[in-house]
């Protein structure tokens, strides 16, 4: 095998084990930021010996030994010797015989446990947003920091910077490498969903920039829902944004024109979604309907994009099933930006002035004032009900507003359209 297809072998291989490895060392150094150096040493010694030598015929396996090696060598080395693991360490210096194999059953133990753990603390609320997603994207994503910087276009030292403040800022503040129990789970929960959910958000409706979609972000979030849906399966939440994000994604094809220009909801050929997907979101919605909790934000919204989903062609739509679901959504999360969604929801139900009245209320909520989607939807309502110029002021306002090429050149053409230009 060439050099080059050897290292995009390791690069694979990386992007599959680096959550495993990582999360595994974590549980015996305590540390995640050592875990990751222990890690990265045993991804060099294959980058090293594998052009040479072959790909092993189980390369997860051979990074985890190699893992458990260095593992060994930093116990041995450090006097890092927590309560926990005060008796292995103690015998490691002792120089017992026996205990590299112990060392080896605690690294295999409870794989499962231990990326649920890495994911709590990688989306601690400790830190920054901006510091959990760029760690959960490095510790779990297994994107190095250039990719990360590329996804939110963001300068390659910033992101590298943050990731480094974080590690530092989780070891200062002595953050417990664990899930947490009891009041506090729920709570750190959704810390763990909004930050998986971000990063699913950026990539099917990126913030700025020249492209509608970043597919590669879209795909990061999914995979990593998918792990905690695994590692939290009486979690109706969890359960719902992974249906949320799945039938979300199955549209990916269909909203992106042959150019690269937007195609909106009602304007997509839904032959184009991925009906897989449409299912795995459909089972994972009904995964989460199965525990008989009160439906909480993220099940509420899969069960809107459900209404989508199920509907053949736009008009087939359960517009009023969707209004009563937003309803219920306001009851548990109230925001104005929920408020703006349900205004669209009524407009299909009941017609374009009823949702043009809900929108106009919302005009003066200071915070959607640089929301660039309230004059976008009240343009469309605008121009629904004939008050062009008012639509046209208000698409070139939302354009001023968004910072994505994509998605201002179809407001500015949207403008020309009621212009009659």
């Amino acid at each position: 095998m060439e050099a080059a297809d050897t290292h995009g072998a390791i690069d694979a291989v990386w992007r599959i084990e680096s959550a495993r490895l990582i999360a595994s060392l974590a549980r015996i150094v305590r540390d995640v930021g050592v875990a990751e150096d222990l890690a990265a040493d045993a991804l060099v010694a294959a980058l090293e010996q594998w052009p040479r030598e072959g790909i092993p015929r189980n390369p997860g396996a051979w990074l985890m030994a190699a893992a458990k090696h260095r593992a060994i060598d930093y116990v041995r080395r450090s006097s890092m010797l927590d309560r926990k693991h005060g008796e292995l360490g103690y015998a490691v210096e002792a120089g017992r015989p026996d205990t590299a194999a112990e060392l080896n059953a605690a690294l295999d133990d409870d794989i499962g446990d231990d990326l649920l753990r890495l994911v709590f603390t990688a989306c601690h609320p400790v830190l920054t947003m901006e510091a959990r997603v760029a760690l959960t994207l490095r510790l779990l994503g297994g994107l190095t920091t250039s990719e990360i910087a590329r996804a939110f276009l963001a300068p390659e030292p910033t992101i590298a910077q943050r990731i480094v403040r974080a590690k530092k800022t989780l070891a200062k503040e002595r953050v417990p490498y664990e899930v947490p129990r009891g009041p506090e789970l729920a709570a750190r929960l959704s810390s763990v969903l909004e930050v998986v959910y971000l990063i699913f958000n950026e990539g099917y409706s990126a913030t700025a920039g020249d492209d509608w979609m970043r597919p590669a972000l879209c795909e990061d979030a999914l995979r990593l829902g998918r792990i905690l849906a695994e590692l939290a399966p009486l979690e109706p939440e969890v359960h719902g944004l992974v249906a949320l994000m799945e039938i979300q994604a199955s549209r990916s094809r269909a909203r992106v024109g042959p150019g690269g220009a937007p195609v909106l909801l009602f304007d997509q050929n839904r032959g184009l979604w991925d009906q897989l997907l449409i299912r795995r979101g459909l089972a994972a919605l009904e995964r989460a309907e199965r525990q008989g909790q009160m439906r909480g934000p993220y099940v509420l919204q899969a069960a809107i994009a459900a209404c989508h989903a199920r509907a053949r062609e736009a008009r087939d739509t359960d517009w009023s099933a969707i209004v009563a679901l937003y309803d219920e959504l306001l009851e548990r999360v109230p925001s104005p930006v929920v408020e703006l969604n349900r205004a669209v929801a009524v407009s299909m139900a009941s017609g374009p002035q009823a949702g043009l009245a809900l929108v106009d209320a919302l005009t003066s909520v200071a915070a959607l004032e640089q929301y660039h989607l309230l004059p976008s939807v009240r343009g469309d309502l605008l121009a629904k009900v004939g008050r062009l110029e008012e639509a046209r002021a208000e698409f070139e306002r939302a354009a001023s507003l968004t910072r994505n090429a994509r998605e201002r050149e179809l407001l500015l053409e949207r403008a020309r359209t009621a212009a009659g230009t």
